[in-house]
């Protein structure tokens, strides 16, 4: 019996102290000015990963909605949701993607859980603008670089990818997200597991 109950404590011990030595990292792509798909992403990548939080999470808007936004609306409808899920629990951290340095302040300044780091396209430019690396500088924003597509999830690749995982035709159907995932094993910066969500909405 005490053989028994010391193997389930080992298995416990080794269970909690294996998952404090993991990092869940996420970044979202926002394929459509739809904030609300927000939440959808973070409930599936936590629910495939079967971890009640993810440690931080990337932001990245359309392309078109940070340059047609002097206002910076969709920016701020955006980060809206994901504060909420800070607030609920289910993030810790959050990042963000391609802002230059008028739009990371604005959303610095405005935010109450502040962008803790901010990635930079490597194709946009090979030295990191002055401004923004003063500016990260200042509120201790971590600055990354990235080198992800500017189109994501190409038409013709989502609609094959519907077309083999439904065996249904891809018309009707409209690609809201897509999220990269990865789990990191913080001791060793060993990559556990990494990949891909997609998240599309069907027009009836």
């Amino acid at each position: 019996m005490f053989g028994f109950f010391y193997t389930i404590l080992v298995f416990l011990f080794s269970f909690f102290v294996f998952s404090f030595l993991l990092q869940n990292l996420a970044k979202v792509f926002l394929l459509q000015n739809q904030p609300r798909a927000l939440k959808e992403a973070i409930e599936k990548v936590s629910e495939a990963l079967g971890v009640a939080h993810l440690d931080t999470v990337m932001m990245a808007l359309p392309p078109t909605s940070l340059e047609n936004d002097p206002l910076n609306e969709h920016l701020k409808a955006s980060w809206l949701e994901l504060q909420q899920l800070v607030a609920a629990g289910s993030i810790a951290s959050l990042g963000t993607s391609d802002l230059d340095v008028s739009q990371l302040e604005t959303l610095y300044h405005w935010a109450e859980v502040k962008p803790v780091s901010n990635q930079v396209n490597l194709a946009s430019c090979c030295v990191m603008p002055p401004e923004l690396t003063a500016f990260a500088k200042k509120f201790d924003i971590q600055l990354l670089t990235h080198n992800d597509a500017a189109d994501i999830l190409p038409a013709a690749a989502f609609e094959s990818a519907v077309g083999d995982a439904l065996n249904i035709p891809a018309a009707g159907w409209t690609p809201v997200w897509v999220l990269r995932y990865s789990v990191v094993i913080k001791c060793r910066g060993v990559i556990k597991c990494k990949g891909f969500l997609v998240g599309a909405w069907r027009h009836l």
